[in-house]
């Protein structure tokens, strides 16, 4: 049985179904990017935290999120890729959610800004990816980041950069972080699961709105190219410890899981948790989501016991 969705979604998607279902594939990509930093406000209250930096490199971003440090001289560090379908998606977009992390983990967060479709196709995003944590991993304890205690994160577009970047680092033989945390991730281009056909219309992020943004990223690629979809990529044995994240009401939900079945039948330590009653994007909905805030303090323990 199905858990009822959380009132304050349900009266979203209700308004989006009662509005025809608009296609975001309709839409300019400059309308969609505004309309995704609009929704941000429903990320809750904007913490303090201790400092926030930033930086730019020819081809990607960086802000830096501090905690306040007290008497601590090293701490754990995140470093977290954004969602947005590869076409939108910025450093405020995801804000408030890495605000609240900061502080609650106590840790570094490194919020990483890639170059979006269509101005800029595969492989872009996922070299700026990998480029960003590569810096920041040498330079990690200039920052007083303990490289020991290094995680990786995204939600959506940015948890498949996430797996990617995990899987590009063991290729190259460099060091792994301790944990991946991959929030609703994207996984399998060709939207072929039963949940894009069982999710895929009515719970606002539909299946035009996340295989649009595939279009757009990969260009030529074949979606079944193992960087397009790497649910079906053949390394997944040797990664680090892998904590997935799904949401019951959305189109990338089966992927996610069998994600976690396979890492497991390759010998990765895995684990997977089902939010019930939410649907895709529910992560930067702490405002009015009780499953947003629960799904913050899984992502908060992790780094915490690191």
């Amino acid at each position: 049985m199905q858990a009822p969705l959380e009132p304050a979604i349900a009266e979203i998607v209700d308004g989006f179904v009662a509005a025809g279902r608009p296609k975001a594939s309709n839409l300019s990509w400059q309308a969609r990017r505004e309309g995704y930093l609009s929704s941000a406000v429903l990320g809750g209250e904007r913490e303090e935290v201790g400092q926030i930096e930033e930086w730019c490199e020819p081809q990607y971003a960086v802000r830096l999120y501090r905690p306040a440090q007290g008497a601590q001289t090293s701490h754990p560090a995140l470093i977290y890729f954004h969602g947005g379908c590869f076409i939108s998606g910025d450093f405020e977009t995801h804000d408030r959610q890495l605000r609240m992390l900061c502080n609650s983990a106590n840790a570094l967060e490194f919020a990483v800004h890639t170059r979006l479709a269509p101005e800029h196709v595969y492989p872009a995003a996922h070299d700026d990816a990998l480029a960003a944590t590569l810096a920041i991993m040498v330079r990690l304890d200039q920052w007083q980041g303990d490289p020991h205690r290094l995680a990786l994160a995204g939600d959506s577009a940015g948890g498949h950069l996430t797996l990617v970047t995990c899987l590009r680092l063991k290729a190259m033989g460099a060091p792994l972080p301790a944990v991946q945390i991959l929030i609703y991730p994207m996984l399998d281009a060709g939207g072929e699961s039963q949940s894009y056909r069982d999710y895929g219309e009515d719970y606002l992020i539909t299946a035009d709105m996340l295989l649009s943004g595939y279009h757009a990223y990969l260009g030529v690629l074949p979606t079944r190219h193992p960087e397009a979809s790497p649910l079906h990529h053949p390394g997944l044995a040797g990664l680090p410890r892998t904590h997935i994240l799904t949401a019951e009401y959305d189109p990338l939900r089966d992927e996610g899981e069998a994600l976690y079945r396979a890492l497991l039948e390759a010998g990765v330590e895995a684990s997977c948790q089902r939010q019930l009653g939410v649907i895709h994007g529910f992560f930067q909905l702490a405002g009015i989501s009780p499953a947003a805030r629960s799904a913050i303090g899984q992502v908060v323990a992790i780094i915490r016991a690191l």
